[in-house]
């Protein structure tokens, strides 16, 4: 009988003890204030409020660069300057899956001004343009030079063809969850 009552004041204080994982399921991109040319990668729920319970370290992967940011009250410093616009692609992977978010950093003068690109956009474009060279046959030549200033201007700023096809591919699964 004593057996019995230890295990089970055991397994209740086990239950106790646990703690509660925290897991970042969504997050932004926003201007760092205390530093010039960086950004913050914010911790936020689906109505964008941030998440000040996120704290400690935790692994993303900045354009295919693995690295870890510690976050404090829900926001983490990327500590790596940006010199000119560019292409910044995010993605986080934990227990619920793989959350990846692609921005457009926009600097003029002193500012970081990132702008959220969505998977639709980079599948729309394309198709766009390809029905409109198939239906206007005097197109044909105007949509393949927009393309190619297209690929060219996502190339220019850090937007590779993997990091391209992988935005598309990851907004495509977050359709079927």
């Amino acid at each position: 009988m004593k057996r019995l009552l230890i295990i089970i004041c055991l397994v209740l204080s086990a239950g106790f003890a646990m703690a509660d994982t925290v897991t970042i399921n969504h997050f932004v991109i926003k201007e760092n204030p205390f530093a010039k040319n960086e950004i913050a990668v914010v911790a936020v729920d689906t109505a964008n409020n941030v998440l000040e319970n996120v704290n400690g370290v935790f692994s993303f992967t900045v354009n295919g660069f693995d690295d870890p940011l510690t976050f404090d009250k829900g926001t983490a410093f990327y500590r790596h300057k940006l010199d000119k616009s560019s292409f910044l692609y995010v993605k986080h992977v934990n227990d619920a899956g793989t959350h990846s978010i692609l921005y457009y950093v926009y600097k003029s003068d002193d500012k970081l001004i990132p702008i959220h690109i969505s998977w639709i956009w980079l599948l729309a474009i394309p198709i766009i343009l390809i029905v409109l060279g198939y239906m206007f046959k005097r197109f044909i030549i105007i949509a393949a030079v927009i393309f190619c200033i297209f690929l060219y201007f996502n190339y220019h700023n850090g937007l590779s063809i993997p990091t391209f096809f992988e935005s598309i591919i990851d907004g495509m699964k977050g359709l079927f969850k």
